[in-house]
């Protein structure tokens, strides 16, 4: 998945401290970790593609034990090419959750292409599935459930989420 307006609202904060420099901050939504610990309950790896490179990013990743984390990927394809050969996956086995358009190569090739509510056009069109929550509010989640639902694993696994 892609992090700004997919996992967060699409805003960056940045914070001016006194020596000159600034500090990035990002609002996650608590429901979207608590599906990705759903999901990694029921087997599925989870992972980013990002354009940034934040710290925030890479500690929300850990906090939700993300699989992959690829920053700083302007072009998101040969990030997205490294995983498949990590993960001897092939692009039918892959949901991709984006919502501008440095997604669309990506989304073009998976099995399961997601937008976001509030996403790009261009990025709606290509998409098989498009949440009804908007980035940074859920929609992660909302992916997440409709995947574990199709596969008849959400019953199993929310029985046992936790906190």
């Amino acid at each position: 998945m892609d992090v700004d307006g997919v996992l967060t609202d699409g805003r960056i904060y940045l914070q001016s401290l006194p020596d000159g420099t600034a500090e990035e901050m990002k609002v996650f939504h608590a429901r979207d970790g608590a599906g990705l610990k759903l999901a990694r309950m029921a087997g599925l790896r989870t992972g980013i593609i990002t354009g940034r490179d934040s710290a925030a990013t890479a500690r929300r990743a850990r906090e939700v034990d993300m699989d992959f984390l690829a920053q700083k990927q302007a072009e998101k394809l040969p990030a997205y090419e490294a995983i498949l050969r990590e993960a001897r996956l092939d692009d039918a086995a892959v949901a991709y959750i984006g919502d501008d358009l440095p997604d669309l190569p990506v989304l073009r090739r998976v099995g399961l292409a997601i937008a976001v509510g509030d996403a790009a056009p261009e990025v709606r069109r290509v998409a098989h599935f498009v949440t009804q929550r908007h980035g940074g509010e859920g929609a992660v989640r909302e992916a997440i459930e409709a995947i574990l639902r199709a596969q008849g694993t959400w019953r199993k696994v929310s029985g046992r989420a936790r906190a």
